[in-house]
C-alpha cells in the first residue's frame, strides 16, 4: 500500500505527457484556444459522470470557501492552453521538462514559505542544486526547430 501514491503519481505523469501530445494536435487542427476548450469540456463531463455515480463529497460545501480556492481550475485551462500551444512548436518532452522546472520552483518557494496553508519546508543547498540540474536538463531536452 505504501507503493500506491507514488505509482499514481508516475501513471499521472504519463498521463499528462499523452494528454499533451493529443491537445498539441487537436490544437492543430482546430485551433489552440478551440483545442484547449474542447479538451477541458470533456474532462468537465467525465467528472460530471464521475462525481454523479461516486461522488461522496458536498458539492455545496463551495459556497463556503474562500474565493481564491476557486482559481485552480483557471490554472488548469491556462496549462491546458498553454500546452496545446507549446507541444506543436517544441516538442512534448521540452514542454513537460519546462512545466517540470516551472512546477518545482514554484513548489519550493510555496514550501519554504508555507504557502496557501502547505507545510513549510525550507529551502536548502540540496533542493538548489536539484532546480539547477533541473534546469539545465531542460537546455538538453529543447532542440531548436
Amino acid at each position: 500500500m505504501k507503493w500506491l501514491f507514488p505509482i499514481l503519481a508516475l501513471l499521472g505523469g504519463v498521463a499528462v505527457a499523452i494528454q499533451a501530445t493529443i491537445n498539441g494536435g487537436l490544437g492543430k487542427k482546430v485551433g489552440t484556444l478551440e483545442g484547449s476548450l474542447v479538451s477541458f469540456a470533456i474532462g468537465t463531463l467525465a467528472l460530471l459522470f464521475i462525481v454523479i455515480f461516486f461522488g461522496k463529497g458536498n458539492l455545496t460545501a463551495v459556497t463556503t470557501i474562500p474565493k481564491w480556492q476557486l482559481t485552480g481550475g483557471l490554472l488548469g485551462a491556462f496549462y491546458v492552453f498553454v500546452a496545446v500551444l507549446v507541444v506543436p512548436r517544441v516538442g512534448v518532452a521540452t514542454t513537460l521538462t519546462a512545466v517540470i522546472v516551472g512546477q518545482l520552483v514554484m513548489s519550493a518557494v510555496i514550501d519554504h514559505f508555507g504557502l496557501f496553508g502547505s507545510k513549510q519546508i525550507p529551502f536548502d543547498c540540496k533542493r538548489a542544486l536539484a532546480l539547477v540540474l533541473l534546469v539545465c536538463s531542460l537546455f538538453l531536452f529543447y532542440k531548436k526547430v
